[in-house]
């Protein structure tokens, strides 16, 4: 028989019979209404995993991942604030049930059937997912998560205490608030959960606030893979910078008495706390998932008897709040009526095209206060004897510098985090001064974690703030890309632009670093960033547009609230000359602050006809080293420098090739995967009586050494290759 119904009958027949689980008696803190009012939200969420299991199995429902066994979360969100933010483990229905009991005009019940039933109408997605999360109940939205929320759960942890010190123009947590995420034992042993735990530990011990709640559910097993016994206390019992606090999950009393414990804790010390909560998983995992496959019997009949609801009913008899028989009353009322509002929920309206579902990739605009940029006094304090050198042609490098400064003198919410850019300046000197000039507080030197540097970005976000994460090399990224992918670009689309993350992720990377660090320091594949939905990618190529361009990256974050990927070739960062030594033909002069490069907007460069070559980043150095020979070779030659990477400016592009007999795409990046794939596409499609051709990397890693360039494009490759395409002529 189905567990769901074995766990069903045996509460009708144990609460009928009296036949109640033993353990301790109720412990004080819950008055006899709130005991009452939280054991209804568990039988809610109970109720709500049985309809759930019902309406899959009949077509209605998509996508089943229950919380019974878990309903003592109920008790941990009555010891919350309502405007405590809360990243949400999957089993945590009855969190978002008491929570909701605490917030007028809330229909939870009906709300949650919305997203079961994949209804275009569900409040917080739009139909997109069975989700837990609320714009009301200050949840942001989470999907089957592997721990991927704790480091942005650090972030806004931190957050809370910077905005006491800088105060953001959209903050939007109280500024007593705390932090909670919640996730499984399972989960617990997750590099991004063990990284986002180090971080609370490693900011504690600093005496940096950060006012953060981890609540680990452990049921003991992880799908079919069980937990050793005493592992999660074990290995957080004693973790520095962390105070740990334990409850046995099945008791609401005794949940709520620690729970408020432990939030009183974080909420006055500022300080990170583990409330470890002992639960059982009824049921399976998830779906379909029949745990006698891989437990046995006995230990799964034993964990039904533990059900935390019958223990529920055992300690409100005990308390003298509740009757067996009116609990019982409540139980078969609650199934009853969930039943008769899924069946009208399951009759609500649909997502029916690819518009409608991709209509929340894109976040809103939000209205912003009108800057006139930063005032001429502050600008000769923060940038000093660098006011002279304006005038001058610079480095990519410097030019870069100026730009976060100016833009962090006009936008107090600019905040930058990483490694070493705070008081080294970056490996490359791009972020020099900007920690003396700005302070620590808005310059975060951060612990080496990219999965933490930027949770911290996405947490920061939660909060108002406009964060511009450094990533120190792209390689670096793998290490932490799912909080791009997973977390920040898709909490717009799961909570249908309700919630969003904007920044700026600032990332060194692409090849051309003459033997410094190999394949990972060097790394020119993108392939990563380019099929995430929603995601700006930036490439400058110059000084002047690295500057304009990073103006406008902070304006789509800050306004439009968009992630975007700031690509910064770092064979560039220090590139002066062209042609020959000395010749200076690759500095540029810092454009005036209000000068910015929109998005989609191409360079073009020369007029040219015969050829056109559209290139970005390094390849756009390397094709004005050749355009002499190719113009000597009679070709008349233009250069189109993408800039934008994605989404790709289709349109600017056939425009800037409009005329041209040839195409010739010089693209850095590997042969599969990278971004002349998708142009070869556009040219096919839409010029495809015009002659297209391209220069591309081979699929390999970068060497150290003499051959760093082997696999690159180069000068004389693009000159042989537009020779080739136009038959060695004009």
């Amino acid at each position: 028989m189905d567990r769901a119904q074995i766990v069903h009958e045996n509460f009708l027949k144990r609460v009928s019979a009296r036949d109640l689980p033993e353990g301790l008696p109720p412990r004080s803190g819950l008055s006899d209404a709130e005991a009452v009012l939280l054991f209804r939200s568990q039988v809610l969420s109970r109720a709500l995993d049985r309809t759930s299991r019902a309406m899959q199995k009949a077509g209605q429902g998509f996508y089943t991942i229950g919380s019974s066994g878990h309903e003592g979360m109920a008790a941990v969100a009555h010891a919350l604030r309502p405007t405590d933010i809360a990243f949400l483990h999957y089993r945590d229905a009855a969190f978002q049930i008491a929570r909701a009991e605490q917030v007028p005009g809330q229909q939870i019940a009906w709300d949650m059937l919305l997203s079961f039933a994949c209804s275009k109408e569900d409040p917080t997605s739009g139909g997109r997912h069975k989700v837990l999360g609320s714009k009301a109940l200050a949840i942001p939205p989470q999907t089957s998560t592997i721990a991927s929320h704790l480091p942005k759960a650090v972030g806004a942890a931190y957050s809370l205490g910077a905005a006491r010190r800088h105060d953001p123009e959209h903050r939007c947590l109280s500024e007593d608030g705390i932090a909670m995420c919640s996730f499984g034992d399972a989960s617990a042993n997750h590099s991004t959960a063990q990284g986002a735990i180090n971080t609370a530990g490693w900011t504690s011990v600093q005496s940096t606030p950060l006012p953060l709640l981890f609540v680990c559910e452990d049921n003991g097993i992880g799908i079919s893979v069980k937990t050793p016994k005493g592992w999660i206390q074990a290995s957080m019992e004693h973790r520095p910078g962390i105070r740990y606090f334990q409850a046995n999950g099945l008791d609401l009393y005794e949940t709520f008495a620690v729970a408020q414990e432990a939030a009183d804790y974080v909420r006055t010390r500022r300080k990170p706390a583990f409330l470890h909560l002992k639960t059982v998983r009824l049921y399976g995992h998830a779906g379909a998932d029949v745990p006698t496959t891989y437990m046995s019997k006995s230990e799964v009949e034993a964990d039904e008897a533990n059900d935390p609801l019958l223990h529920s009913v055992r300690l409100l008899d005990q308390a003298g709040a509740l009757t067996p028989e009116q609990a019982l009353h409540i139980y078969t009322d609650t199934c009853a009526r969930t039943d008769r509002v899924a069946a009208e929920a399951a009759r609500r309206p649909h997502l029916e095209d690819a518009a409608q579902v991709m209509a929340s990739l894109i976040p809103p605009k939000r209205p912003c206060k009108p800057t006139n940029g930063p005032s001429a006094d502050a600008r000769a304090s923060a940038f000093g004897g660098d006011m002279r050198a304006m005038a001058e042609p610079q480095p990519m490098s410097r030019l870069i510098n100026w730009a976060l400064t100016d833009l962090m003198l006009e936008h107090g919410e600019v905040v930058c985090m990483g490694e070493d850019v705070g008081r080294k300046g970056g490996v490359y000197g791009v972020t020099q001064k900007l920690q003396q000039r700005f302070g620590p507080d808005r310059v975060i030197d951060t612990l080496l974690d990219e999965q933490s540097i930027l949770g911290l970005a996405i947490g920061m976000a939660h909060n108002g703030f406009v964060p511009i994460p450094e990533i120190q090399f792209l390689a670096y990224l793998h290490n932490a890309e799912d909080q791009i992918r997973g977390e920040a670009a898709t909490l717009p689309f799961f909570s249908n632009g309700q919630f969003t993350n904007p920044m700026v992720v600032r990332i060194a990377g692409l090849g051309y670093q003459k033997g410094f660090g190999g394949h990972f320091h060097n790394d020119n594949s993108l392939a990563v960033l380019r099929d995430i939905p929603g995601v700006i990618i930036a490439c400058p190529s110059t000084g002047a547009d690295a500057a304009q361009m990073l103006r406008e990256c902070v304006r789509q974050a800050r306004e439009e609230q968009r992630v975007v990927i700031f690509l910064e070739p770092i064979a560039l960062y220090p590139m002066r000359d062209l042609h020959a030594a000395q010749d200076g033909g690759w500095m540029t002069t810092y454009p005036a602050p209000d000068q910015r490069i929109a998005l989609g907007e191409v360079g073009v460069h020369g007029d040219g006809d015969d050829l056109a070559i559209v290139t970005y980043g390094n390849g756009h150095y390397l094709s004005k080293q050749a355009q002499p020979e190719l113009e000597a070779a009679g070709l008349k030659t233009r250069i189109i420098d993408m800039r934008w990477l994605a989404p790709l400016p289709a349109e600017a592009l056939i425009r800037a090739t409009k005329g041209c007999k040839h195409i010739l795409i010089v693209d850095e990046c590997r042969r599969t995967g990278s971004q002349s794939e998708g142009l070869i596409t556009l040219f096919a499609e839409k010029c495809a009586s015009i002659p297209t051709a391209r220069v591309v990397a081979e699929d390999s890693f970068i060497a150290t050494g003499p051959a760093y360039a082997a696999p690159l494009p180069s000068k004389e490759s693009i000159v042989t290759a537009a020779l080739d395409l136009t038959g060695g002529r004009a």
